[in-house]
């Protein structure tokens, strides 16, 4: 029986996360999740998976937490600090790290000291600090297993084969709501109209990423750090369809691709289980009743997103932490109103050229240019 440990029990990924776990209640057991604000969701899942442990790391939804619970059947904690001994706790055998943004760095850093199996959901850690995430890794001997269904599919084409058989990694996009939209309409766009994609259910930000296609850039600097794989070498094709999850290319030519339909408790689930396969609960892919399978080149003119992680990658260093608080500052600026849908492209890229990248050597310099890049992405 594993233990595992929930953070962001309340998203989309943390729900699923819930489900497989329920199905497989022979194999595994909620050890403890956590929530930022939303306790009651949090409080029930922890009640009914039988947690230890619940963690809220917002104060004020704390407050209100242990006001309203009375005598809960779990331990209820508060903060980061909390947080992260759970993320370490010895008792926990894999932590699903489902946190959006950069608030899942410090937890699930904490997870990989301490040598755990981590399903990583959150594309933020390795984007912000990489290379530590990595040594961390090495020297704890914790297990990193992709939970994005791109990057899971990634693992499971590569099978172990060494770098060097590898010519390209090949992540597709589903291209969002506004594939086929002019970019002279961009200008009109709302996020009730960004919030409507096409093929996934997700939470606001990773969806808004999704209209917008930096998710791709945060998922190629990804690549770079889970695969070793030099950038150069990663490319994104866009798929509508979202049953090819991703592709590999190796040296004779030959590409290997992973498919299913678009349901992440596959990758949640074999993130669990690896390296066995269980049986699986979900719809099975019909080939003959999907049809055509398309793919096309991304339009980097309607979509710059991707030159600008390109080039927060060959800067290096803290510049992917400063892409991403800017991107993370705009969106929030997006769904507030505050700015038009294509004015992301531009605090991103200005943010990035404002901000100087240094060393991403510490979480200090880190976090210091997370800051200084969320102060700057709210004046442009």
């Amino acid at each position: 029986m594993k233990s595992v440990c929930i953070l962001g029990v309340t998203g989309s990924i943390g729900q699923n996360s819930l489900d497989v776990i329920a199905r497989h209640s022979d194999r595994f057991q909620v050890h403890s999740v956590s929530a930022r604000r939303r306790w009651r969701e949090a409080a029930q899942a922890a009640t009914a998976h039988r947690a230890k442990f619940l963690c809220i790391t917002d104060a004020d939804a704390y407050a209100e937490a242990r006001k309203n619970l009375s005598a809960p059947p779990f331990e209820l904690v508060w903060g980061e600090d909390a947080q992260n001994a759970l993320a370490a706790d010895p008792s926990v055998d894999i932590v699903i790290s489902a946190i959006v943004g950069a608030a899942a760095l410090r937890s699930t850093l904490a997870a990989v000291k301490a040598g755990k199996r981590v399903a990583l959901a959150n594309k933020e850690a390795l984007v912000m600090a990489g290379e530590m995430v990595n040594a961390a890794a090495i020297e704890s001997g914790a297990e990193i297993l992709p939970v994005d269904s791109e990057h899971s599919a990634i693992f499971q084409c590569l099978g172990g084969r060494r770098a060097d058989y590898v010519h390209r990694l090949v992540l597709t996009a589903s291209g969002g709501p506004f594939r086929k939209t002019p970019a002279d309409r961009f200008a009109s766009l709302t996020p009730a109209d960004a919030l409507n994609h096409p093929v996934w259910s997700m939470g606001a930000k990773i969806t808004i990423d999704s209209a917008t296609m930096f998710n791709k850039a945060l998922e190629v600097i990804e690549a770079h750090f889970l695969f070793g794989m030099p950038y150069d070498r990663i490319e994104v094709l866009v798929h509508p369809q979202s049953i090819v999850h991703s592709m590999v290319e190796f040296t004779d030519g030959s590409v290997i691709a992973q498919m299913g339909l678009p349901d992440m408790r596959l990758p949640i689930q074999l993130a669990l289980t690896w390296p066995e396969r269980i049986p699986g609960n979900g719809s099975r892919l019909d080939l003959a009743k999907t049809g055509s399978l398309s793919f096309e080149s991304v339009d980097e003119s309607r979509f710059p997103s991707l030159r600008i992680g390109r080039e927060a990658a060959r800067l290096g260093g803290t510049a992917p932490a400063v892409l991403n608080a800017a991107n993370e500052t705009a969106v929030a600026r997006f769904l507030k109103g505050e700015v038009g849908f294509q004015k992301i492209f531009t605090i991103v890229s200005d943010v990035l050229s404002r901000i100087p990248h240094g060393r991403a050597d510490s979480l200090d310099a880190i976090f210091e240019a997370d800051r200084r890049a969320r102060e700057e992405a709210l004046i442009i």
